[in-house]
């Protein structure tokens, strides 16, 4: 009792950090949520116009239109649900921290989920870096859409072995409002089991998300967030575009760092940046299907959903981060669930890589919001703190990779052998 009392004050006092956080450092932390979560979300329920009255940053009135509906959005439709639900705190409060009390509500539930009674070592370890995680990473933890996105996918993951239609459902839900958990949609369809269970789950979101957007007259725009992501050019903060920061740094012709006004970030140019950003989604699908075919071997040989199930996830998370020509800062928090359900079940073998995870994060802290427009500006110490984050990145992909490859695996004719009641169905 002890314990759990510890990590519950733990939660309150981090998401009240954190939440603070965003009102007192610089660079405008919270940026996205009054400047375009607000915006969206008020066109809808005013008729498409914001004026003054109600949105205090547009100086007359302004036609957004329905993001999604009438309009291709960078986002996919699902992602409007907590832009609209944080309206429900706003009697209270304005816009801005009704998003945080919406994303620490449904933080609670995935934490109490994930704690318990308390009991287990592993799952308090998972806790506690979960909240040492987002204290270190600082407000863009709580402040994107992306933070609404991490509670669902910690609930799936957890819930795979003995809900897995209601933890594909979540993962399914989560994956319409930020791709990423798709990635661990994949792998849990690769290491459960009952994989009909999860197909099923999956597939009722899926056909009811996109059965509402083509009734509300979205069809045209069901998949433009896809076109949005595969043709923008380098961001400045990806992988990819490390070496195109230290040449701006040192002034190489051609080289340089420009603000992107319809996506509404900074990315990079130089010599073959082109050509790089071309080939960085290609490289993509190959990596993602390469782990891929890595784990689906595993699971064909007998691995258990204990041992293959985690490192799987997170090198496909990790591979979504490494060859992505996009590198928001807050990509970051996509590396939270596939920790948190590795440390949940081994923590002796998943201490080291979450330990590198507690710098990644604390890097990306630094460089966003703390260095950032020392960054765009090709100031040498941003640019050397985020190389650092990047090649972590890599490292902590690469490790996942090769646990994965190492995930010890039966044959198939020995699993065939043991009878079915001796093969235990292991859960988070």
């Amino acid at each position: 009792m002890t314990r759990r009392v510890g990590l519950w004050i733990g939660f309150v006092a981090v998401h009240a950090l954190v939440a603070v956080l965003g009102w007192v450092e610089p660079n405008s932390p919270m940026g996205d949520v009054y400047l375009v979560y607000e915006k969206w979300s008020l066109a809808y329920l005013h008729g498409g116009v914001v004026d003054p009255s109600v949105y205090p940053l547009v100086t007359g009135p302004e036609h957004v239109g329905y993001v999604g509906f009438d309009s291709a959005w960078v986002y996919p439709h699902l992602a409007l649900l907590p832009m609209l639900a944080t309206w429900a705190f706003g009697w209270a409060v304005s816009y801005t921290p009704a998003w945080a009390i919406l994303v620490t509500s449904l933080d609670v539930v995935a934490f109490a989920v994930l704690v318990g009674r308390g009991r287990s070592r592993g799952r308090r370890a998972a806790a506690w870096f979960w909240l040492g995680y987002l204290v270190l990473l600082g407000p863009i933890a709580l402040y994107r859409i992306d933070a609404v996105t991490v509670p669902l996918a910690v609930l799936g993951c957890l819930w795979l072995v003995r809900r897995p239609a209601v933890a594909a459902a979540l993962l399914a839900a989560a994956t319409w409002m930020k791709v990423w958990p798709a990635a661990l949609l994949l792998a849990a369809l690769v290491a459960v089991r009952r994989r009909l269970a999860l197909i099923a789950g999956a597939a009722a979101v899926c056909a009811a998300t996109v059965l509402a957007v083509v009734l509300g007259g979205g069809g045209a725009y069901l998949f433009g967030f896809v076109g949005d992501q595969t043709g923008r050019d380098l961001q400045a903060e990806s992988p990819a575009s490390t070496v195109y920061l230290w040449l701006t740094m040192l002034r190489v012709p051609g080289a340089g760092v420009y603000y992107d006004g319809d996506l509404l970030t900074f990315e990079v140019s130089g010599p073959g940046a082109g050509a790089v950003a071309a080939a960085m989604t290609p490289l993509l699908a190959v990596a993602v299907l390469a782990v891929a075919a890595i784990g689906a071997l595993k699971a064909w040989r007998g691995a258990s959903f204990a041992r293959l199930f985690p490192p799987l996830a997170l090198a496909l998370v990790g591979v979504l981060i490494v060859c992505n020509k996009v590198g928001s800062p807050q990509f970051m928090v996509w590396l939270i669930a596939p920790l948190v359900v590795g440390l949940a079940l081994d923590r002796r073998h998943w201490r080291d890589p979450a330990l590198l995870a507690l710098v990644i994060a604390a890097t990306t802290h630094v460089v966003y919001p703390l260095t950032y427009y020392a960054l765009l500006a090709a100031e040498p110490i941003p640019i050397a703190v985020i190389t650092v984050r990047n090649v972590l990145l890599v490292v902590l992909t690469v490790w996942a990779v090769v646990r994965l490859c190492r995930v010890p695996a039966r044959t198939r004719r020995a699993v065939a052998s043991v009878p079915p009641a001796a093969v235990p169905a292991p859960s988070p």
